[in-house]
């Protein structure tokens, strides 16, 4: 009975940042349960290899897309390309995303691309890709990576947590106004074994990476360990699928009991 709940056969996903870590493994993980899986990555080669993976499983199906998440005209010609080779879309998980610099004083250029990918992204991913979810009304889900530092703050990073403070609101507010037809949910990951892993733990060249996370582990984590992109994965596939069909405007914790504190 689980298997069906979870099953994505004859439906488009659309990962947006899966050419690695949790897209990576998400989209891995939706191609097994039958989704033709949209890769979309601005490292075009990273997103050959998550098909490549998600080929030699022999389930599924991946495509990979070279997309700039911080260009309205890039973001637009993938869904062109949706709906001319496919015409619907089941799932869309606006996963891309970057750290950004830490504290206040931020040239704006940077200011400019942190917002841009962590925010502008998901609205108007969501925005062109509407009318394509909306065709398949019911069976559509539109799913969000925020973080835990969208929930409470960021010592490290103000703009993070205002960018990941969004998502975690667009969600809420889209949960409304798309309903009945598109479920909206956000996944708030905390610390993920990840590539990522060491742009928010070695902001400054003398950091410590491993210690860093070995300190937050020991005094901020319940579950004493760092997540796997895998952790993550499994939620969006609840997510993705009628296992949680009468599941939205919700903000799912993935981060082994941080926020618990």
């Amino acid at each position: 009975m689980t298997e069906a709940l979870n099953s994505l056969e004859g439906r488009v996903a659309l990962i947006t940042g899966s050419g690695s870590g949790m897209g990576r493994a998400s989209a891995e993980l939706m191609a097994a349960q039958g989704a033709t899986v949209i890769v979309a990555d601005l490292n075009e080669d990273g997103a050959k290899e998550t098909v490549a993976s998600i080929e030699k499983e022999g389930k599924g199906a991946g495509v990979a897309v070279a997309l700039d998440a911080s260009s309205l005209a890039s973001i637009k010609d993938m869904m062109n390309m949706v709906e001319k080779e496919f015409g619907k879309l089941n799932v869309l998980f606006n996963h891309v995303g970057t750290p950004g610099p830490g504290g206040l004083d931020i040239p704006e250029e940077e200011w400019d691309r942190t917002v841009d990918i962590n925010l502008k992204s998901a609205f108007y991913c969501t925005s062109y890709g509407e009318h394509l979810l909306r065709r398949e009304a019911g069976r559509a889900s539109v799913i969000f990576t925020a973080s835990v530092s969208g929930v409470v703050g960021s010592l490290f990073s103000p703009i993070y947590s205002m960018c990941k403070g969004g998502i975690v609101s667009i969600g809420k507010a889209l949960a409304l106004s798309m309903a009945p037809d598109i479920r909206v949910n956000v996944i708030a990951p905390g610390v993920v074994e990840t590539p990522m892993l060491a742009k928010f733990f070695g902001r400054n060249p003398s950091d410590d990476v491993e210690a860093g996370v070995k300190r937050f582990i020991d005094t901020g984590v319940p579950l004493d360990r760092v997540a796997t992109a895998q952790d993550i994965a499994q939620v969006a596939l609840f997510l993705a699928s009628d296992a949680s069909a009468y599941v939205t405007g919700i903000t799912i914790p993935v981060d082994g009991g941080y926020l618990a504190r």
